[in-house]
């Protein structure tokens, strides 16, 4: 039966979709939608806690709204687009996003001593965070068009490489360290997937170990500090190591099962700085100790592992990368916060996923889960779906 035979309301926008919307609301993954709103709700009880409650409602209610406009961003782009259509302008996208970017360098907004922000009427947009989506796009569909047989060597990764460094070079320059390592993260998972050497693999391990001095160098004092400051936070414990010292005594004093909400010393006496941003974890672990951590960090696994059914699900090459690298750009941004909040890694400031305190965050992320949705929904293999 085709489209004019069936029936139902039909849309595409500049793809060459063929699922009526009947269809298209039959496969949509719902599961994955329960677990992002899951975790969303569990993010607004630990932000209206880190918020001070009733001292600072209008950044709760806030962050509401930015969720409400993520979801249907998500079911927008799940939904509306037609099968081909990301990969048609992936290249226009990131051709965009880069020109923000330099944008942004040149009349950005300033804050905390960083330009990363242009001011789109009542919204602060981190040009940055378009670029991650943006990047994901671009290479799974440079792979898909120039798929080879067997691994990929060193003149097949010259484009996707400086599709790479080109937008990390902006975001250094911002400074912005913490994004421009996870757009690194991001791209090179997607690199590996479409079927790296292991020579070639092995060869860059090598050279990034032996760059590592070179890279030091150019690392501004104050980075330069946060890393030292990882293994030995005592010896600055009122500058440098303040962040790190205040967030293990909250995670530590949390025990198991917390301080109760709203009942956590270092939180609520304004001990622990960014606490509704980079440092949320801290919060939930110190008032919900380790159960309430334990629990966002089962969330998270279930996400991750529906997604990595999604991707065995998926169509193509391109879809097969888009949600290599969606899953990846989640899934770093979750290993670093945490291990950043636990003293394992230096603090870069990289946002908690859908718990975080940040609209340009929640927007990427949701477009993000949105392209998820979109691969699962057309998927030809739609049915194996939990």
């Amino acid at each position: 039966m085709n489209e004019s035979e069936s029936g139902h309301s039909w849309l595409s926008l500049g793809g060459t979709a063929t699922v009526a919307w009947t269809e298209r609301l039959r496969r949509f993954p719902w599961s994955l939608l329960l677990l992002l709103l899951l975790t969303i709700f569990f993010g607004f009880g630990v932000l209206y806690s880190a918020v001070g409650g009733e001292n600072n409602l209008w950044l709760f209610w806030r962050q509401v709204i930015q969720s409400a406009f993520g979801i249907g961003i998500m079911l927008t782009v799940s939904l509306l687009a037609g099968e081909k259509v990301y990969r048609r302008f992936s290249y226009l996208f990131y051709s965009g996003s880069l020109l923000l970017l330099a944008v942004t360098m040149i009349m950005g907004s300033v804050g905390m001593g960083a330009r990363r922000w242009l001011e789109v009427g009542f919204f602060r947009l981190q040009t940055s965070e378009l670029m991650k989506v943006a990047l994901i796009l671009a290479l799974a569909r440079y792979f898909h068009d120039h798929a080879k047989a067997g691994s990929l060597g060193w003149r097949d990764l010259g484009v996707p490489f400086l599709m790479i460094l080109c937008p990390m070079a902006f975001i250094i320059k911002q400074p912005d360290l913490g994004t421009a390592v996870l757009l690194a993260g991001v791209g090179l998972s997607i690199v590996v997937v479409a079927g790296i050497s292991w020579k070639v693999l092995l060869t860059m391990v090598i050279v990034l170990g032996a760059s590592m001095p070179l890279a030091w160098n150019g690392l501004h004092t104050y980075q330069k500090q946060r890393i030292i400051t990882l293994f030995s936070p005592e010896r600055d414990p009122l500058g440098s190591g303040y962040h790190i010292i205040q967030s293990k005594i909250a995670v530590g004093s949390g025990g198991v099962t917390g301080k109760g909400f709203m009942a956590g010393s270092q939180s609520q006496l304004d001990f622990l700085p960014e606490r509704h941003t980079d440092f949320i974890f801290s919060v939930l672990a110190e008032e919900w100790g380790f159960l309430g951590g334990v629990t966002l960090l089962v969330l998270y696994a279930l996400l991750i592992f529906r997604a990595f059914l999604i991707a065995e699900m998926a169509n193509d090459r391109f879809g097969l990368l888009t949600v290599v690298g969606a899953t990846m750009l989640f899934a770093v941004q979750v290993v670093v916060n945490v291990g950043m909040v636990l003293g394992l890694l230096p603090v870069v400031g990289v946002p908690l996923p859908l718990i975080s305190y940040g609209g340009s965050s929640m927007v990427t992320l949701m477009i993000a889960m949105g392209l998820l949705a979109h691969v699962s929904l057309y998927s030809r293999q739609h049915g194996r779906s939990v």
